[in-house]
């Protein structure tokens, strides 16, 4: 099916891809622009003196999205991107010496729960709870591509709406059924896979428990990027054009209607649809020169936090880390309101720290680690920012934690270092702000809803990406693509 109608796609992340590729396959000539020099946006990779580090996405889950895009080609995704779960799903530990593992085999995750002193029932009533939240999230507000609170109760209708708990946020929601500090700890960090605070996002949230739960928790064989580089293949052949090193500097309009893009170099290339990958704000403020009523109201799509990314390769190994682990802040509450309400780095932070090589051992040489470190930090401010320096101070407050929680020595044993600020991450993607994960889930701000997929100014104009619902984590931002390509498809045979 070829449709005779051209798009181009501003970015190569994993929302431009999916959408690439489902337009593709819709019969759509499809062109993807990329300013840097590979494809998968923030799904990167680092290779250094025989150490392999994913720099982004670090963990897969709901594999099946993915799938999608290779099923539609009559394709297998396992002939693309092999895949293997993880087990434990990542070990919790707590600066009172206690280490929590989470499983999904219900008797291990009992043992666990005992451990601290939970009922293993209040977790069993956690995850049903999470589940019915989930199914009633997927159903519309994922599958269905629901854009906004309108669309919200036209298809849930009132009865539905009220189910998602919209009174509690996701820390209470939990609270509800999980009685102990550590449980209800390791539960409400989930919102890192949004770059939240469990505080302030919606208690649907707590729908992200089932997504590892009910789907398990993936890795991808040589690490996360092989994701970029079997959907690069995937593109090839069915007719995706890629231009790398190919920068867009200018949306350009005519009247309501975009059309087409001016990139860095002042060539212009002209497009009956323009999808963009680039954040919605940074992309409505840069690309269209939009004016102030328009940045206005997006306010409410407040960036989600950055992180400082540490990539460290050690000559030795630290046998009680699992592949995915977390050092949580003594006081997580304390944590959430530094770095979400204070604006502030942490003076304890909660740490996410990546030990790929306990499933993978060719990711770094035998008998060394190579950690991957990623403490959730503010966005930039740009009325006052830090500088390397504060970030640099930061890092070593980081470091400090790990070596009294266990990692004894660590700094002794760093052959190889490499590290990213907010302003890093802003500069390699244009994030907004520095965000890792595009809009923060706030339900006073925006009731975790993100930005529509579609310009109510200009119809041939789409957005996709962690800007736009359903939001951030890889599996979203695919399913994201899908559904803007069924967005685009509708609209065209209307319009």
């Amino acid at each position: 099916m070829e449709t005779g109608r051209n798009v181009i796609v501003i970015g190569a992340g994993l929302g431009g891809l999916s959408a690439a590729i489902s337009l593709a396959q819709q019969g759509y000539r499809v062109t993807i622009h990329e300013r840097n020099d590979k494809i998968g946006g923030k799904l990167n990779v680092l290779e250094a003196e025989g150490y392999t580090f994913d720099l982004g996405p670090s963990i897969l889950t709901l594999p099946h999205i993915f799938g999608r895009l290779f099923e539609r080609s009559g394709r297998r995704m396992e002939d693309y991107i092999p895949i293997r779960p993880v087990r434990p799903h990542w070990r919790n530990f707590f600066e009172d010496g206690t280490v929590v593992d989470l499983d999904p085999d219900p008797d291990r995750m009992a043992e666990e729960a005992r451990k601290v002193g939970e009922d293993p029932e209040n977790v069993r009533r956690f995850l049903k709870y999470s589940a019915d939240l989930y199914d009633l999230v997927n159903e519309g507000y994922f599958e269905q591509g629901l854009d906004t609170a309108r669309d919200f109760r036209r298809f849930y209708g009132l009865g539905k709406f009220l189910q998602f708990d919209l009174l509690r946020t996701m820390h209470g929601g939990a609270a509800r059924f999980l009685k102990t500090r550590h449980m209800r700890d390791v539960f409400d960090y989930f919102i890192k896979y949004v770059g939240s605070s469990a505080y302030q996002a919606p208690a649907f949230m707590n729908c992200m428990a089932t997504i590892q739960f009910r789907y398990d928790l993936w890795y991808v064989d040589g690490g996360l990027y092989h994701i970029a580089r079997g959907l690069g293949r995937l593109m090839d052949e069915i007719g995706v054009e890629v231009r790398l090193g190919s920068e867009v500097s200018k949306i350009r309009r005519e009247g309501s209607r975009v059309t087409g893009v001016e990139t860095a170099d002042g060539e212009f290339h002209p497009a009956d649809i323009v999808v963009s990958n680039m954040e919605v704000i940074p992309a409505c403020r840069e690309l269209l020169d939009a004016d102030e009523s328009l940045m206005r109201s997006l306010e409410k799509f407040e960036p989600s936090c950055s992180g400082l990314v540490l990539e460290l390769g050690l000559d030795r190994k630290y046998p009680q880390l699992a592949h995915h682990n977390f050092f949580f802040s003594d006081d997580q509450r304390a944590h959430f309101h530094t770095v979400f309400r204070k604006r502030e780095l942490p003076p304890d932070p909660t740490i996410y720290l990546v030990a790929a090589s306990r499933t993978d051992p060719t990711v770094a040489p035998d008998g060394c680690d190579c950690l991957k470190i990623l403490p959730h930090i503010p966005h930039i401010n740009d009325a006052d920012p830090l500088s390397r320096d504060d970030y640099m101070v930061f890092k070593e407050r980081v470091l400090d934690k790990l070596e009294r929680m266990g990692l004894e020595n660590l700094r002794r044993h760093v052959v190889f270092e490499h590290c990213w600020t907010p302003h890093d991450i802003r500069e390699r993607y244009r994030s907004n702000s520095g965000s890792i994960y595009g809009v923060v889930s706030d339900r006073f701000k925006n009731l975790a809803f993100k930005a529509p997929k579609q310009s109510e100014r200009y119809p041939n104009l789409f957005f996709v990406g962690g800007s736009v619902n359903p939001g951030g984590g890889m599996p979203m931002v695919v399913l994201c693509g899908q559904n803007v390509a069924k967005r685009v498809v509708e609209w065209d045979r209307g319009g």
